[in-house]
């Protein structure tokens, strides 16, 4: 498994356009070498194995999954994730190739919000600025960058998630 991935490709993107493709790469980017058959996924999600199997299909084919073992458990194939740290090129995002994934990553945190705002572990803000998409996109580089340097292995993961845009009513 390889530490991080970058994706560079919009059918990439497009893969992770589903929230339950999200959740199938969380699912399998658990633990480390973290295995999961179809059924076992599907169970953990509490979905059909056959509707998930399209969704794991997609996964497979963009390349954000591969085979864990080709023999498998019977007629069952587990899965897992290809990194551990799945990234989007700068430039994919600047190229605006990249709503699909802001979809999944707006799924995400409703999600979030629902589960973690009564106990005060959803933090949010928002911040209007006077800047070009330019330069706000190398200011989240370098943000992440800089989150990538801190990173402490012994603390919870977190997501963090950031977007940049014009403000929906022009004042």
């Amino acid at each position: 498994m390889q530490e991080t991935l970058v994706l560079d490709k919009p059918e990439q993107l497009k893969a992770l356009g589903h929230p339950l493709r999200v959740r199938v790469l969380e699912m399998l980017g658990q633990e480390g070498d973290w295995q999961l058959t179809n059924r076992e996924l599907a169970q953990g999600l509490g979905v059909d194995p056959g509707h998930l199997h399209f969704h794991v299909r997609m996964l497979l084919k963009a390349g954000l999954i591969e085979l864990a073992d080709a023999n498998g458990r019977g007629r069952e194939k587990p899965y897992r994730a290809v990194a551990k740290i799945f990234r989007v090129a700068p430039e994919l995002l600047a190229a605006g190739g990249a709503s699909d994934i802001q979809a999944a990553m707006l799924d995400q945190v409703q999600r979030a919000h629902a589960l973690y705002s009564a106990d005060g572990t959803f933090r949010s803000a928002q911040l209007e600025v006077k800047l070009s998409i330019e330069r706000a996109l190398e200011l989240v580089s370098t943000f992440l960058e800089a989150t990538r340097d801190l990173e402490d292995e012994g603390a919870n993961k977190i997501v963090l998630t950031m977007f940049a845009h014009p403000p929906a009513q022009q004042d």
